[in-house]
């Protein structure tokens, strides 16, 4: 049966030293019936040192969440080599091959998309976004680094708006974290 909870958008932004992680609120079912609009996507790992955003299949999220904090924990919080671990591992398992979902991760020093087919990407530009909203919110984002002088918190944030006004499967539940 295939799975039928998905849906979010996650945008992140790293800007003067500061890095901001925002996910809407929004959990759809079969494509067309809003399950829940007040979900938590956005979460502190390891200490409060590492955010994670996730999209995709709920449940392949949180699966593939789980990993990477266990890997964060295995490798003292060293977040790229934990990434790398858990990419190597999502190629190599053929259970987790079949993971639909998608996951950004930061640090203080480093923001990193961890994709469905286990590849480890930094984001160009140091500005990112996943999800059903994810192309909105990215060239939101970007408009306004470009333009303004808002903060990486205001910019994800503002970003994420935009992307709710435009993504029917985004809504204006907005939690931010930062890093």
């Amino acid at each position: 049966m295939e799975n039928m909870f998905r849906g979010t958008t996650i945008c992140a932004v790293k800007k003067d030293g500061q890095i901001a992680i925002a996910g809407d609120g929004q959990v759809t079912m079969s494509n067309s019936i809003i399950f829940k609009s007040n979900a938590k996507k956005v979460r502190r790992l390891y200490n409060n040192t590492v955010v994670i955003g996730f999209a995709g299949s709920v449940a392949d999220a949180f699966t593939l969440s789980e990993k990477f904090e266990a890997m964060l924990n295995k490798f003292s919080g060293n977040l790229m080599r934990s990434a790398v671990e858990l990419a190597q591992t999502w190629r190599s398992d053929k259970g987790m091959r079949q993971l639909e979902a998608l996951l950004i991760v930061a640090d203080k020093n480093q923001l990193l998309i961890l994709d469905g087919s286990g590849d480890v990407i930094e984001p160009q530009d140091d500005i990112c976004a996943i999800g059903s909203g994810g192309n909105y919110a990215l060239a939101a984002a970007r408009a306004l680094v470009q333009n303004t002088n808002y903060t990486a918190k205001e910019i994800a944030y503002k970003s994420l708006k935009i992307a709710s006004e435009i993504c029917v499967f985004t809504n204006d539940n907005i939690i931010v974290e930062e890093v």
